[in-house]
């Protein structure tokens, strides 16, 4: 364990240097962050609208889709526009108290967004393997329920890790700055850069993070089982093939996300290192965010049908 020096602080203030030796030139780096936050933000909206706006997509799965587009928008609010502000500047410092804000909101957005992707697991379980009971089992009443429920396990979560993270200290330099080899106040960077005994706060990652993923892990499991079982008694190619391709976006979406949350926070620290922590982290905050909205509207024809009629609202108007 690390001992603390006496110029040790609860409060410091972060240099988040993740970035500040990347190859790549930070006006190259700005420019390129900048265009997935913006196409993010874009292809997020567009969906929202879409679903919000065609009386086609009001159903159970477009309503989960929409809160989950909204949650993206979040995930990559909180660290992208400080990551961009940080890359024009000589002085990228976060003071302790806009650190843990945004470790908040970055964990209470990411954690929601893990929950809603199973929910949306247990939506085409029903969907494929009980058709006929769908919308009276999937109601909006239900979605909104589980939607608000995934948010109060976020947050309590989330609180969770803020309260462990208040009592440790940090040994900063003769400014009392610490050095923080990432680009936005994670978890395990906070934890190694920490001089006080964090063995609990590992093994809360562990256990209480650990639960957490394995709730809904084995809910997406046990529902693509199922849905894999119904699939193969299809008597028609045809519709087994509308079945898998109505699941396809999904799947997608799980292996991308549920692989690089579990590749940065659940493997021992020795095993990865802080760059293969990093571009890990970016896949998640930022890739992930972005590629939603793409793979759902290009693999969807409801949604591409959708945009269309969007696209031609004033010429179907006239």
């Amino acid at each position: 364990i690390m001992g603390c020096t006496p110029n040790a602080s609860h409060s410091p203030v972060f240099l988040l240097l993740g970035l500040s030796r990347a190859r790549i030139s930070p006006s190259l780096l700005f420019l390129l962050f900048l265009a997935i936050y913006l196409a993010t933000i874009m292809g997020n909206v567009t969906l929202v609208l879409l679903i919000s706006r065609d009386s086609r997509l009001h159903s159970p799965m477009y309503y989960l889709l929409r809160g989950l587009s909204v949650i993206d928008m979040g995930l990559s609010t909180v660290t992208l526009p400080q990551l961009l502000a940080h890359l024009v500047s000589n002085y990228p410092a976060i003071p302790a108290a806009r650190c843990l804000a945004q470790f908040f909101f970055f964990y209470a957005f990411g954690v929601t967004d893990t929950l809603v992707i199973s929910v949306m697991a247990l939506d085409r379980y029903v969907a494929i393997c009980d058709p006929l009971h769908y919308h009276s089992v999937m109601n909006r009443r239900l979605c909104a329920r589980l939607l608000a429920l995934s948010w109060i396990v976020s947050i309590a979560h989330t609180m969770l890790h803020v309260g462990l993270l208040l009592p440790l200290s940090w040994a900063g330099d003769a400014r009392g700055n610490v050095n923080l080899p990432h680009f936005f106040c994670d978890h395990r960077p906070l934890l190694r850069a920490s001089c006080s005994d964090t063995h609990s706060n590992e093994l809360a990652i562990f256990l209480e993070g650990g639960f957490l993923m394995l709730g809904p892990c084995a809910l997406i499991v046990l529902s693509y089982v199922r849905i894999g079982a119904t699939i193969l008694r299809l008597p028609s190619a045809a519709g087994r093939h509308r079945a898998v391709s109505t699941c396809g976006s999904h799947l997608t979406m799980v292996g991308f996300l549920y692989g690089t949350i579990i590749w940065v926070y659940f493997q021992p620290p020795s095993q990865n290192s802080r760059e293969q922590d990093m571009v890990a982290s970016v896949m998640y905050t930022a890739i992930t965010p972005l590629a939603n909205p793409f793979v759902y509207s290009l693999r969807n024809k409801d949604v591409k049908s959708a945009l269309h009629r969007l696209l031609g609202w004033r010429k179907v108007d006239s």
